[in-house]
């Protein structure tokens, strides 16, 4: 194992058994930035997730999220946020992936409006991934970056027109184990943030942009107040005007859409944007009350954003963002399509459609899409339903959502098939993040770390609640055990003897096992693979 040591204020240790030492990106005066970060903000981000433990405790004992009363004024009160950027005030279509070079270039290329390079759900967070995506967003910006495909004889480059650049760093609960200062390792958050800002804000600010963020899985508020913190600290060290930087806030999690004008409020010269991270939210909904026999969720596939509280939940972002003149992004088609099906794909395609008209006539100012193939679908729609760039100016006044309606739990069943599936789903997706990729093609869709969390979760939920299926039996451990045998056969039938000797496969149904079985749940499922990475 090799090991460097930079003394700056403090001590930062860099611990990796990579021989690459990426100096481009882990030169010494953003190692100065890094350790400057760590040692301002980083012991606050631990008492903060401290505080979700304790919020999390109420929820077990049977307390359920509410308006703050503390911030009524906030939400009542006639205020707005900083004027949004003129390249980010259309952003019908969004495409979003993980950081290797093949996916930045092409995403960059492909006519979506944005593209939100991402570290957190569909990056598995292992040193080659993390650093070399740095080095991928620093080579974009400076428009340098090239992929020669020799097996293919393909060159990839960027054209002369890319989609606006966003970065999604890792969320607060996320440590980065490879960079440690005084022996403590450090926030992923505050590495991707602050390497990404470091490297890129001069070549940006030259070219008429400025450094954009995706925040995610903000809980509470204060978490909102931490990240300005550091923003404005980084713009300050930088030396860049207050409210260059630019965030849009994922709404993932049941709480913080609870506190959407609070949440604002916090970043209201940074902000340009909430968006519907679906997923993830309906993975809170679960996690937040896991421990309430009241909110038992079924099957994920009957989970839509039709169900009342999932619609309820993007329409109170869109009516929060518009009154504060933000924007309003909605959530993500994650259909893949499927060669030689044309059947298959008009389906998912006609679903997708479906799901887009809802998202613009409801008010969305732009969406989200996991394929290159969905960006001319999503964009039609939002063309003809959207002539201007956005639809800020649709106030939604008439809205008046409830926290009642905001909880209310989804109507339908839970199934054996459901509980295979999302068994199935689970191990497939696990293997392939243990084996370094992040985002995974799965039963077509594209599956990350929010959606293979439903799954896992789910499980956990019906199995330590001992619901009772469809078919009048009670999910036991044996029961349970017997159904994930018999998934874990079907899955070593469908990737091949070798496959799954030489795969993370085994690994895989271990973590399941830890993930599910385990009366005390997991918070998320990165945290005890990442150890694996």
């Amino acid at each position: 194992m090799t090991q460097t040591t930079t003394t700056i204020e403090k001590t930062l240790q860099i611990k990796t058994d990579c021989n690459q030492t990426f100096s481009e990106i882990l030169t010494e005066d953003a190692i100065a930035f890094l350790t400057s970060l760590h040692d301002r903000f980083n012991k606050k981000r631990i008492a903060l997730l401290e505080e979700r433990k304790k919020q999390q405790l109420l929820f077990d004992a049977g307390s359920l999220p509410t308006f703050p009363p503390e911030t009524k004024n906030i939400r009542d009160n006639e205020w707005l946020a900083a004027p949004t950027p003129d390249d980010l005030l259309d952003r019908r279509v969004e495409i979003t992936g993980p950081v290797d070079r093949k996916m930045v270039i092409n995403a960059l290329n492909s006519g979506a409006r944005t593209f939100m390079a991402d570290f957190e759900d569909s990056t598995a967070p292992t040193w080659i991934n993390v650093m070399q995506g740095q080095q991928n967003l620093m080579d974009a910006v400076n428009k340098t970056i090239i992929l020669e495909d020799k097996a293919k004889n393909k060159r990839y480059q960027l054209n002369d027109k890319t989609a606006v650049l966003l970065v999604r760093p890792r969320g607060l609960h996320l440590q980065e184990k490879h960079i440690l200062v005084e022996d403590q390792e450090t926030s992923g958050s505050l590495v991707d943030f602050g390497l990404y800002a470091f490297h890129n804000f001069k070549e940006l600010l030259k070219n008429g942009s400025a450094p954009y963020f995706y925040i995610p899985k903000l809980e509470h508020y204060l978490e909102a107040r931490w990240w300005n913190e550091v923003i404005d600290y980084t713009e300050d060290y930088l030396g860049m005007q207050r409210g260059t930087i630019k965030v849009t806030v994922l709404i993932e999690t049941i709480t913080a859409s609870f506190q959407l004008d609070e949440i604002i409020f916090e970043l209201k010269e940074h902000i340009v944007g909430l968006n519907c991270g679906r997923w993830d939210y309906i993975f809170s909904y679960i996690k937040k009350f896991r421990n309430n026999p009241a909110f038992i969720v079924p099957n994920r596939d009957q989970v839509s954003m039709t169900s009342p509280f999932m619609n309820a939940y993007s329409q109170l972002v869109i009516q929060r963002c518009h009154k504060r003149n933000i924007h309003a992004i909605g959530g993500m088609a994650a259909q893949i399509p499927i060669k030689n099906n044309l059947e298959a794909n008009t389906i998912a395609f006609n679903k997708v459609i479906a799901d887009k008209e809802r998202e613009v006539r409801n008010g969305h100012d732009g969406t989200w899409v996991a394929h290159p193939d969905l960006i001319p679908l999503a964009m039609k729609v939002f063309d003809r339903e959207m002539p201007t760039k956005n639809q800020i100016h649709i106030k939604r006044a008439d809205l008046n959502i409830s926290e009642s309606d905001l909880l209310e739990v989804p109507k339908g069943t839970i199934t054996e098939e459901g509980v295979r599936k999302n068994i199935n789903v689970s191990i497939l997706y696990i293997a392939s993040w243990l084996h370094e990729q992040g985002a995974a093609a799965i039963h077509h869709l594209m599956e990350d770390a929010a959606t293979a969390e439903i799954s896992r979760s789910q499980l956990w939920q019906w199995l330590q609640n001992g619901v009772t299926l469809d078919n009048n039996k009670k999910l036991t451990n044996s029961y349970y055990h017997r159904l994930a045998m018999e998934e874990y056969e079907k899955i070593k039938k469908l990737v091949g003897e070798d496959n799954h000797q030489d795969g993370e496969y085994k690994l895989a149904e271990q973590l399941l096992d830890v993930l599910v079985v385990n009366p005390k749940f997991i918070e998320f499922l990165t945290i005890p693979g990442y150890k694996y990475l």
